[in-house]
């Protein structure tokens, strides 16, 4: 509808310009030709012109039909709308056939659902068979017939993905996209997926080359995201302001379903409600909030609140008997990374008078299986080694005068029977702990203490041949320049990393033989990253300094490999490879026979070195061609320019090397003069 205001001053005037004397006119005698209204809608009339179509809402995929509701308005039926068609059909998925009693059990469908079963023809008609399209073969890049690995960066506005091709001692471009992401890019845990984040949502890709975009997540504003475990879902993060500048940020986190797409269970709230530990803070908000456990089938996850601790389980994304674990004060918990055991901290209370502890809690009795009681207890962390064999809780302790701290270790043998404790202490307790690495699918730990610019770095087993259960120290390294440690996945080696402070230096140390095998350094190194076969490892400096941009790769043994430099550089991430499915016996197996495994493999290594060779033998022939050819073109040039330099020369040819004269000249140079003024006694004379 549209509404005409003109004054009558404005009418008046109007009429004055065109010549139009408004008092002789019968505006009761105008009429419009047919169909005209001069673009002036009529007020009394609703009229739906052809070219200004009503923009009406079509579809109703948010709304649900719930029937066999105890009598309602004597219908017994109900509508119910959600805010998006996902959330509608996870309601349907989970509410239809629930029985509320004996007489009420529900049949809950979608609402577009009635249009879809009238429009079903009467007479049956064959489906039409649609040819099969094969779709990307998702672990295709597992095939590789060099066995190399993956890696994606981010520089710039760039994304690429490279084979890492050790072997030829560079990297092979495999893809390479501008702007595919707005913030950042992220693996899933398997390597399946490759994520991308953007202002409307999230996306994955994957493949081998082509990196297709498989799936497509809404969520406004996405901040931050993750994988569960499995890679069956993943959890976005936003944070909204308030309208109120007293209120804190207003919260959504998303669970979908990776394959299709839907809402499995969204959380909204302040960012009070879900602050918690954890390892990235927006906001006031710890990311990720949701930890997830039970190992690789994705069955639980769970997050911290106050004074509890939420578990939740995927079958219907509620909380798991309906109420939360309620744990007094609280403070930290994480999963064992294979069994749904939850290892959980809580402070001393009450001044000291209850003691701080840490328990173990099964799930989903909520049982607690095993707890420690702790006294004078300043910090706590808990750390658990990859396979779930073994928790170790380092303490930090308050001395008697309260007046400093000393660190001691708890270590949890999970697998044993009663889960036996074990206390360490270091030989110097009130050496401060800077780094604790478990090795991974092994029984070894390492720890770098120490209050000095060199701190030490000690080895720990938790098996001995004289007694099985008992911890016993491998060896210590006095003065070593490191503070973090990372271990080769497959164990056995790892690299002693001084990063910040320390510049880059690295130190490549084989754990079974306790020796180092080389020493390395990467000037301002940020990040030190082992590929999943632990063959290679890549250092990089990311743009958190504005120098020195790029990554370097290394083998397990220390030789660097090759390195690349790159402006603005973001991101490095090896793509990471699904659980083997070898059992521990078939690795030992292969472990034992390996040099019988390794023969076709070195056969490669010498065909590639061979090649290798080649090519540099080819470039260095064809740079002496090259330096011969243009010696050979400045002869001639110089030959064709002689008669001309004689001309010059009057005649005489100066080319002739035996055609000179050798003059000694003497040249005197004086190399100092000093000035001295000498007393003259005119008594002496």
């Amino acid at each position: 509808m549209m509404a005409l205001e003109i004054s009558m001053e404005g009418i008046e005037a109007r009429a004055r310009d065109l010549g139009v004397v408004l008092s002789a006119v019968d505006l009761e005698a105008v009429a419009l030709p047919a169909g005209e209204d001069f673009g002036i809608i009529s007020d009394d009339e609703e009229i739906l012109r052809d070219d200004d179509p009503m923009e009406l809402e079509m579809g109703f995929a948010n709304i649900v039909v719930v029937d066999n509701l105890p009598i309602q308005r004597r219908h017994g039926y109900s509508f119910i709308e959600y805010n998006t068609p996902q959330e509608a059909e996870l309601a349907r998925e989970k509410t239809n056939g629930y029985k509320l009693d004996k007489s009420h059990i529900f049949a809950v469908n979608m609402f577009d659902d009635f249009d879809k079963y009238i429009k079903v023809p009467d007479e049956w008609m064959p489906a039409e068979i649609k040819p099969y399209t094969p779709g990307e073969n998702l672990q295709k890049w597992l095939t590789d017939e060099k066995a190399r690995d993956q890696f994606v960066i981010r520089a710039g506005t760039v994304s690429e993905v490279y084979w890492n091709d050790a072997r030829q001692k560079m990297p092979e471009l495999v893809f390479q996209k501008q702007y595919w992401t707005d913030s950042f890019i992220q693996w899933s845990p398997f390597g399946t997926y490759l994520a991308t984040v953007h202002r409307q949502g999230s996306q994955v890709w994957g493949g081998d080359d082509k990196f297709e975009r498989l799936m497509r997540f809404v969520h406004q504003q996405v901040k931050l995201i993750d994988f569960s475990p499995g890679e069956k879902y993943l959890v976005s993060y936003s944070s909204h302001e308030p309208s109120n500048p007293r209120d804190t940020h207003r919260v959504v986190i998303n669970i979908f379903d990776v394959r299709t797409g839907k809402v499995m269970r969204d959380f909204k709230g302040s960012a009070d409600e879900f602050s918690a530990s954890g390892n990235i803070s927006v906001s006031g908000v710890s990311w990720p909030i949701f930890r997830w456990g039970g190992g690789k089938d994705d069955k639980y996850f769970a997050r911290l609140g106050k004074n509890l601790i939420s578990v939740y389980e995927t079958e219907t994304f509620s909380l798991l008997d309906k109420k939360s674990l309620k744990i007094e004060n609280v403070v930290d918990f994480c999963w064992s990374p294979t069994d749904p055991i939850i290892a959980l901290f809580v402070p001393e209370l009450g001044g000291g008078n209850q003691p701080a502890r840490v328990g173990l809690v099964q799930i989903p009795g909520k049982e607690e299986i095993r707890q420690k009681n702790l006294f004078s207890v300043s910090d706590c962390k808990m750390y658990w080694q990859n396979s779930g064999e073994y928790l170790a809780v380092q303490v930090d302790r308050y001395t008697k005068t309260k007046k400093s701290t000393y660190t001691g270790f708890e270590l949890f043998r999970i697998k044993e029977r009663d889960i036996p404790i074990e206390v360490l202490e270091l030989d110097n307790k009130n050496d401060k702990i800077i780094a604790f690495a478990w090795e991974p699918k092994g029984h070894r730990f390492a720890v770098i203490h120490g209050d000095g610019p060199k701190p030490d770095i000690s080895f720990y087993t938790m098996r001995t041949a004289n007694n099985i259960n008992r911890v016993s120290k491998l060896t210590t390294l006095k003065s070593k320049q490191a503070n973090a440690l990372f271990w080769s996945p497959g164990g056995h080696f790892i690299v002693f990393a001084g990063l910040k402070g320390f510049n880059g230096q690295l130190e490549f140390y084989n754990v079974d033989e306790l020796e180092t095998m080389s020493a390395g350094e990467h000037f301002m190194a940020t990040d030190i990253m082992w590929d999943p076969t632990g063959r290679y490892l890549a250092s990089a400096v990311t743009s958190v300094h504005e120098m020195e941009n790029g990554f370097q790769i290394w083998s397990f043994s220390g030789k660097q490999l090759y390195k690349v430099s790159k402006d603005h550089f973001y991101q490095f991430m090896w793509r990471p490879r699904p659980p083997q499915l070898l059992t521990a016996e078939k690795e030992e197996e292969i472990s034992k026979n390996l040099r019988s495994y390794s023969k076709k493999y070195e056969q490669e290594d010498q065909d590639a070195f061979n090649q290798l060779s080649e090519q540099e033998r080819k470039r260095r022939k064809q740079l002496q061609e090259e330096w011969v050819g243009w010696v050979s073109k400045w002869k001639q040039l110089h030959e064709e320019d002689r008669a001309y330099r004689m001309e010059l020369r009057d005649g005489e040819a100066s080319d002739e090397e035996e055609e000179y004269e050798a003059k000694e000249v003497e040249v005197e140079e004086v190399v100092d003069v000093t000035e001295e003024v000498v007393a003259f006694d005119l008594d002496q004379e």
